[in-house]
């Protein structure tokens, strides 16, 4: 499952005032969403969610958090690959294989890998500030249409993980692509 924006969930907690009667305790907060770096892989342990299909062992929800903006008619930019534990979720976790897991980390690193490029595209245009949202929009949409159609490929291509040597070549050349941009890393 790909998310194309995330939005910020904000929780409100309201308190009886002091001596009005007793209060609830506040439910735990969701589990942080967890932004993309080369030394923290996913684990078991971040996908929270329940199953919500019959059909796959796990899902990744993960997005490309892109915002951007204008001070003193200087664009500026910050583009960060997100996984969301809240919405990530494991059929089985007690018999999950590594090989799912570096499956569903081959997800994550492909929308890295397409942050990367959103970084390159977005460091090599003049955007005009005066008209930010609608070539932001178009530039945008067409990063994600095309991360998007990669991320299909690659679960048809590997049958969701089943393909052993289809996987394994997929997260070879993921991890190629992600070296060739590492200029663009998130910073």
């Amino acid at each position: 499952m790909l998310t194309i924006f995330s939005f910020p969930l904000f929780l409100l907690s309201l308190l009886a005032p002091a001596g009005q009667g007793p209060t609830t305790p506040a439910a735990p907060a969701p589990p942080a969403p967890v932004e993309w770096q080369p030394n923290r892989p996913l684990t078991w342990a971040d996908f929270k969610a329940r199953p919500n299909t019959d059909r796959l062992a796990a899902l990744t929800s993960s997005t490309i958090d892109a915002k951007v903006g204008c001070i003193d008619y200087q664009f500026s930019a910050k583009v960060r690959a997100v996984f969301t534990p809240t919405e990530s979720w494991v059929r089985y976790p007690a018999t999950a294989t590594a090989a799912l897991l570096k499956h569903e980390q081959t997800h994550f690193d492909l929308t890295e890998y397409h942050a990367r490029k959103l970084r390159q595209k977005l460091s090599l245009v003049k955007l005009d500030c005066e008209h930010l949202q609608p070539a932001f929009n178009n530039l945008t949409k067409v990063a994600f249409l095309e991360w998007q159609r990669e991320e299909a490929r690659y679960d048809q291509d590997t049958n969701h993980g089943l393909n052993t040597p289809r996987q394994l070549f997929w997260e070879q050349q993921v991890q190629q692509k992600l070296q060739q941009l590492e200029a663009f890393a998130a910073k």
